[in-house]
């Protein structure tokens, strides 16, 4: 590991840490038009929705974000790259396929700066998490009800585009790599196996964050698999954080969060949406709602770090800051001497 995944197991030990809250929710308040996104450069298609340009064509609405998300308290700060490998960023045509790593390296740099001016000024730790997305592509399953055995991408495919992209992360100076809202579990093997290769091309381990969504409220993610199980398709790669992110509000994750928090050898990093969208798709939940839910969390001794996902602005994330203040992290549980092993559920193997 990093002198960086050093220092931040150091001040997890310590403290509850606080992750940032949603780019794409603080983007939609900017109110921008198609030009925007577009800059100067020369798109076949209408870039409108494609935030991770905007890393490249309006640099200062990023920087103001992250400033903000800063200001409100958050310890770790992700990169807007959600959707920056070529794989996602071919919905918008072949120019911005081209720019993809650009959008990778200029986003880690942007936080970068911001969080390294904020650690001189104070002295707090702070870190930068190289943010990976699920892509809108899936390994497990078929596009078309009519052939199950039909794949729009092979796992080769999602992992060289996810090499692509944690090269470009790394190149810009992040600390971590954070696979969030993993849908698919093969996908996130898929990414798991690019940064270990990244690594050894490297000659060091990169620390991985690794966050699962679920898709209902059985607590299984799209690919079916439960939260123990998905633990145990991803414990090898030793993950700094396991956690959970998106899916629903803070109260609904509760027990899928309690169930894992129970089982990971690692630090839990947990971020909700701000409760469930309306009709129109918005996210009503208040900031002081939220931090209460979160901090009901603390209490029972379940995460290490949290945050804000879905509908999260600088005040949710103020607020969860404050929430968590002088309270106890979770204990991380000594390793136990069991073979875990998984198909959509766990199955555990005792000594």
């Amino acid at each position: 590991m990093t002198a960086a995944a050093d220092t931040f197991r150091a001040e997890a030990a310590r403290r509850i840490l606080v992750k940032d809250g949603a780019y794409g929710t603080m983007i939609q308040a900017e109110k921008l038009v198609e030009a925007d996104y577009r800059g100067d450069l020369a798109f076949t298609l209408d870039q409108r929705g494609n935030n991770d340009l905007l890393n490249l064509t309006r640099p200062a609405v990023i920087e103001a974000i992250c400033q903000r998300f800063v200001d409100a308290g958050a310890d770790i700060l992700a990169t807007n790259t959600f959707n920056a490998t070529a794989i996602s960023q071919s919905d918008y045509g072949p120019e911005a396929v081209a720019l993809s790593d650009e959008m990778n390296r200029a986003s880690a740099r942007i936080i970068r700066s911001v969080t390294d001016r904020a650690t001189a000024a104070d002295g707090r730790p702070r870190w930068v998490a190289g943010a990976i997305g699920p892509t809108n592509k899936t390994l497990s399953l078929s596009p078309k009800v009519d052939d199950p055995g039909f794949r729009e991408v092979d796992f080769d495919g999602i992992k060289a585009a996810y090499r692509a992209q944690v090269d470009a992360l790394l190149d810009g100076g992040v600390d971590f790599i954070l696979v969030e809202t993993v849908f698919d579990t093969l996908n996130a093997k898929a990414a798991i196996m690019a940064v270990i290769e990244a690594g050894n091309a490297r000659g060091h381990v990169i620390p991985i964050m690794v966050s699962m969504t679920l898709t209902d409220l059985s607590g299984r993610n799209l690919s079916g698999h439960t939260v123990e199980a998905f633990w145990a398709s991803v414990r090898h790669a030793r993950p700094l954080t396991i956690g959970l992110n998106c899916s629903f509000g803070a109260a609904q994750l509760r027990p899928h969060l309690a169930s894992l928090s129970g089982q990971a050898e690692t630090l839990v990093m947990a971020y909700p949406n701000a409760g469930l969208p309306n009709d129109l798709g918005d996210y009503d939940e208040a900031a002081e709602e939220t931090a209460r839910q979160v901090a009901e969390w603390v209490a029972d001794g379940l995460v290490n770090a949290v945050g804000g996902c879905c509908g999260t602005t600088p005040s949710h994330i103020a607020a969860i800051a404050q929430a968590v203040a002088n309270q106890s992290p979770r204990a991380v549980p000594a390793p136990r001497p069991t073979t875990i092993l998984a198909g959509l559920e766990p199955m555990v193997l005792a000594a």
